[in-house]
């Protein structure tokens, strides 16, 4: 049986500060980079992204730019997603459709995003980033923070942050 050990050691996945496992699997180096409002990036970037059981969260953050998902392997992933606008929208990324499950879940930029895995031993997917994925274009959802933006959402936003360190 394929493990959540397996695909870290086999993909050299690292630890992601979201949670979760990730390793960059491209970058569009043959291109000229294009300019953001942030700065230069690449057109695109892509990850490997991992959720296990011992780390089954990818806590609340907000990327500026699209990214496409796409299900590898494992159990399926839900998704929470808060709009601008405080509609939520929750999607499930996975192998059967029969499940509404989705292959591929596009996230447009500027919408708060979460993901647990749904159940099992881990859920594998990749995620295709443009423009490319700079740190200095993500943002962690802080509690308080998305509390007074999505106060409908409390029980989610709770559920989801990264839990603060002392």
């Amino acid at each position: 049986m394929i493990t959540a050990e397996y695909w870290i050691e086999a993909l050299g996945l690292e630890e992601h500060v979201e949670g979760g496992y990730f390793r960059r699997t491209f970058q569009a180096d043959h291109r000229p980079r294009i300019s953001t409002p942030a700065g230069e990036r690449y057109t695109l970037t892509s990850i490997h992204y991992l959720l296990t059981r011992a780390s089954p969260v990818g806590h609340w953050h907000l990327n500026q730019s699209d990214i496409l998902h796409f299900h590898h392997h494992g159990e399926a992933i839900t998704y929470h997603l808060l709009y601008p606008d405080g509609r939520h929208r929750t999607a499930v990324l996975g192998q059967d459709p029969t499940r509404d499950q989705v292959l591929t879940l596009a996230v447009p930029g500027g919408v708060w995003k979460a993901s647990h895995l749904t159940q099992g031993d881990h859920g594998l997917i990749s995620e295709a980033v443009a423009p490319g994925f700079d740190y200095t274009d993500m943002a962690l959802g802080h509690e308080d923070h998305l509390l007074e933006r999505f106060p409908e959402q409390a029980d989610l936003i709770r559920r989801y942050c990264r839990p603060v360190e002392t």
